[in-house]
Formats: structure tokens, sequence, C-alpha cells
């Protein structure tokens, strides 16, 4: 059906509105609410990893002992002491993060949205990586930015790419550093030097998108590109990846400058982010549960990853290739380049099986060959059995 007007009732909407598209994955994920569809589309992290009875604990002490404050208007900026936990949290190697400095935000979706509504004018050139997240594209497009993609390989972007002809002009870079939705490449140590000195020069700021960054593996986190540029980095964090996504509760680390922008544009968008939940979120991680409960969550995706990467080994055929991530919840898979993936998802959701094809990830000149497999929320049984009929459907356009 089109919406691009509303002729039964002879209203208008603005061009934004016309421009607006609905989000591939968005789609993908109302075919795989079906039982028997072995879904590898969404990324959404394992209810198993969910800390419901420590949820419903500070919600009763929440309850208990603030329910007015917590059921009041709050202030624009978020609730203190979530505020100050998160700041506490990322000062260290002798960076200090001010509370001033950070602002409590509806999910990590929301951060995009009141950056491009900050940074962005219509044509504005925006920096992103090849490919990158879907939802930053979905997001900076509602401000009519003008993508440039920044030159990335199999270990993501490629600082010596940041020429002063491709940057010229940009409003920010957006990138994600650690396992990267789509690709669950991380970014390595000296990239993220030469990345960080880039940024300390920039007339622009590098916006570090990081939802994944406590999901490493083997626990051995790299360093942000906060900590090595504190002034010249914008960093996005979450909560939904390590607690739960339906708390929707995420922050901003920005300079207090554009912090103080990025309030007065929360302020006409949500007046702020729901008081009840921050304070359950600040309740649960503020005596260190984090630090008992993501080791957890590693140990089980890790499993899964290895169970997906075992399963891709035994069943694919010759020609397709695979990355082998170090953490997060991705496999990038690269197909023969005749392969639509687009037309392959059709044959793939008749056979019970889901993927995201990877071309809307790419600002521009989509890799139509190429796909993303989420493996977080299926039992490795259903894993092998899902990789199976996939890689046959694969085998038969080959």
């Amino acid at each position: 059906m089109d919406h691009s007007d509303l002729p039964h009732m002879n209203w208008r909407i603005s061009e934004r509105a016309r421009k607006l598209t609905s989000s591939a994955i968005r789609e993908i994920l109302k075919v795989t609410e079906r039982p028997e569809v072995i879904s590898f589309a969404g990324g959404l992290p394992s209810p198993a990893t969910f800390p419901a009875e420590r949820m419903r604990e500070a919600s009763e002490r929440v309850l208990r002992d603030s329910p007015a404050a917590a059921l009041q208007y709050s202030a624009t900026e978020g609730y203190m002491p979530l505020r100050e936990w998160v700041a506490a949290r990322y000062s260290k190697d002798g960076v200090t993060i001010r509370p001033s400095q950070v602002l409590i935000v509806t999910g990590s979706q929301q951060a995009l949205d009141l950056l491009g509504k900050v940074l962005i004018d219509a044509g504005s050139p925006v920096l992103v990586e090849t490919p990158t997240y879907l939802g930053a594209l979905q997001s900076f497009s509602m401000y009519e930015a003008d993508y440039v993609q920044v030159p990335t390989d199999e270990n993501g972007l490629i600082p010596e790419g940041l020429t002063p002809e491709l940057t010229a002009g940009a409003r920010l870079l957006y990138a994600q550093p650690n396992f990267q939705n789509p690709t669950g490449r991380r970014l390595p140590l000296e990239r993220r030097r030469a990345l960080a000195a880039f940024a300390r020069t920039s007339p622009f700021p590098v916006i570090e998108d990081d939802p994944y960054g406590a999901l490493d593996y083997a626990g051995a986190p790299l360093p942000t590109l906060l900590s090595m540029a504190p002034d010249h980095v914008v960093h996005c964090g979450s909560f939904s990846k390590v607690l739960a996504p339906g708390l929707r509760i995420g922050y901003i680390i920005a300079p207090e400058e554009l912090h103080f922008k990025l309030v007065q544009a929360k302020q006409a968008t949500d007046l702020h982010t729901p008081s009840f939940t921050q304070r359950i979120v600040h309740e649960v991680v503020k005596d260190g549960f984090l630090d008992e409960h993501v080791p957890s969550i590693r140990a089980l995706y890790r499993d899964q990853c290895a169970a997906m990467l075992s399963s891709l080994e035994r069943h694919m055929p010759e020609g397709v290739k695979w990355n082998r991530p170090e953490g997060g919840m991705f496999v990038w898979v690269n197909l023969p380049k005749h392969v639509d993936t687009m037309k392959l998802l059709e044959a793939a959701v008749a056979d019970n099986v889901a993927f995201v094809p990877g071309g809307p990830f790419y600002a521009h000149e989509p890799d139509l060959s190429t796909l993303r497999l989420s493996f977080v929320t299926v039992p490795p049984a259903r894993i092998d059995e899902g990789v199976a009929r996939l890689a046959k459907l694969i085998r038969e356009r080959l």
C-alpha cells in the first residue's frame, strides 16, 4: 500500500515523511515471529540473559523507597545517580568523565536521532563505514544527510582512508569499533589509535556507537576511542545488550558544549527518559551487578557463535566465506557475487529459515551478495538445522 500521501482525507504530509522507508530488518522480523521459522535475522539479545528477578526486586525497592519521584516528571539530563554511575564507569586510564557530560536517552537509537538533529543540515556530508548500522542510516536520513562511505576491510574502518578530500565539509564520522552491526568486526588497537589521533585534529566529532563492547568472548576489551580522545569523541552506550532492551535506557557522553544542545533537542522530543526505568537500572547496577552478570552473557554468546561457525564449516559449499567474530552477536557472510541475497531470502523464508540481506546496510552501492546471521537466540541444534537449510538453498544457486 502506498502511504506517500493521505488522499482519503486530503491531508498533506511533509517531504521528509514521503522519503521515509521501513527497516528491512523490522519487516523481516514480522515474518519470523512464526514459531516454525528458524530466525538468524533479528539482532535481539537472548531472553535467557535478562535478569528478571533482579529487575523485579529493583522495581519493588524503587516503588517502596521513592514512589513519587519514580512516577513523576524528572530532569531532561537524566537521573543524577545513574549519570554519576556512567561517568564513573568511563573514568579510567587517566581520563575523567563528568556527570555533566552524560545524557540519559530512551535507547541508543534516540542518541542517533538527537545527534542527527543537532549536527546535520540537509545535504551535510556524513561519514559512515562500509557497510554500516542500518539504524544509523535510517536516523541520519531523517535530516537529509549526504553519506560518504569510508574505506573498510575485514578489520573495519581504515583510518588512512580519511583523506582531506574524502572528509571535506563532513559534520560527523559514525563508527562502531566493537563487533559492528552488521559485520561483527572489531577495530584493532593500532587503528583505534590512528582514529583517535584523527579525531583530535578533526573539525567534526567522531561518534563512537558501542552497544556491543562488553560482549567480547575473552573478556579482554580494547580501549574505547573516548578514552583516547575524550574531548573529540561522542560515545553512545546502552543497557539493552547487558540488561534488557525493553527498558530503553541508553546514554550519550559528549563534551559539555554539545551536551547542552543535545539536552535542548531532547527536551523538544520527549522531555526526559522515563524516571521509573532509569531508577530501576541504577538500582540493579549500582553495586557491581554487571561485573557478575556480563561474563555469563559472554559465555553464552561465545558458545552460540562457536555452534554457528561449526555449522557453517560443516554445511556451506565452496565459495562461501564468513568472518570469525571475537565477540558480539553477528556473523557476516559473503556469497559468490552472482547470488542476490534479497532473492535468496524469499526462498529461505519459504523454507522456514531467515536472515538479513546485507544490501540495506550500505549507504551507496550495496553488495547484494552479503548477508548477516545472528546466532544468540537460537539453540545449537536449531542453528545447525537452519544453516543446513540455508546452505542447501545457496548450493542450488551456485
